[in-house]
C-alpha cells in the first residue's frame, strides 16, 4: 500500500512540477487588439475616445450590467480624466484613467480591474485616416503573472477580450458617421446663411440689391 501510494504522490508531484514548467513558459505580456474603418475623419471620431461621457455610447460591457455604479471625474475628458465602475460578475469592478491625449490621433488610457481579480493594462485607441475615411484601432497590453497565465491555459484571452472590443467598435462606427454627417450639414447650412446676406451687410426687403445699393425700403443686418 505503501508503495502504492508513493508512485500516486510521485506521479502527481510531477505532474504539478510539469505543469508549473508550462504555465512559467507562458508569454510575458498579454496584448488584444481589434480594428474597425469609420465613414467619418479623426476629429470626427476623437471625442467618442477622448471623453468618457461619449465613450458610454459605445462601451460594450455597459449593456452586461445596465444597473452597474458608475463614478466620473469633474472633467470627464482629457488628460486627467477618470472613469470607475462596479457591478455583477461579468463587469466587475475597475477603474480607467486617460494619461495621454493626441488630438485627433490617439487616447492612451490606465485600466486597472479590481474584481473578480487584480491586474493593470494599458489601452490605447488610435485614429489613422485611410482616404475619406478613419481606421480606428483599439490595442491592450498587460503584464501577465502566473495566475494570469494559468488562466490564459485554459482561455483564449484574444479571443474573449477581442470579441468584446470588435463588439464596442462596430457600435463607434454609425456614432462616428453619424458625427460626419451632422458636421458636414452643419457647414452646408453655415455658407448658406453667409451667402444670403450681402457684403454691405443690408438686405432689402423685397431680397434684391441693385448696384450694390439696396432698394427702399431695405433693412441693415447686425454685424
Amino acid at each position: 500500500m505503501k508503495k502504492v501510494l508513493s508512485i500516486v504522490l510521485g506521479v502527481v508531484t510531477v505532474a504539478i512540477v510539469g505543469l508549473v514548467g508550462v504555465v512559467s513558459m507562458q508569454p510575458d505580456e498579454l496584448k488584444v487588439e481589434r480594428s474597425v474603418t469609420v465613414a467619418a475623419t479623426p476629429a470626427d471620431v476623437f471625442p467618442f475616445a477622448n471623453d468618457y461621457a461619449q465613450w458610454q455610447k459605445w462601451n460594450p460591457w455597459r449593456e452586461l450590467d445596465p444597473s452597474q455604479k458608475e463614478t466620473f471625474s469633474d472633467n470627464k475628458a482629457g488628460v486627467g480624466a477618470w472613469y470607475a465602475w462596479e457591478g455583477n460578475d461579468q463587469v466587475g469592478k475597475g477603474r480607467m484613467d486617460i494619461r495621454e491625449s493626441v488630438q485627433d490621433q490617439k487616447v492612451v488610457e490606465d485600466l486597472h480591474f479590481m474584481e473578480p481579480f487584480e491586474s493593470r493594462a494599458v489601452v490605447t485607441l488610435t485614429m489613422v485616416p485611410v482616404g475619406a475615411e478613419t481606421k480606428v484601432t483599439w490595442g491592450f497590453v498587460s503584464q501577465s503573472n502566473f495566475v494570469a497565465k494559468a488562466f490564459g491555459l485554459f482561455t483564449d484571452m484574444d479571443a474573449m477580450l477581442g470579441a468584446d472590443f470588435q463588439r464596442g467598435l462596430d457600435k463607434l462606427a454609425p456614432l462616428a458617421a453619424a458625427a460626419a454627417i451632422e458636421r458636414v450639414e452643419a457647414a452646408e447650412r453655415a455658407v448658406a446663411e453667409a451667402a444670403a446676406v450681402p457684403a454691405d451687410g443690408v438686405v432689402p426687403v423685397d431680397g434684391v440689391v441693385i448696384g450694390g445699393v439696396a432698394v427702399e425700403g431695405a433693412v441693415p443686418v447686425a454685424q
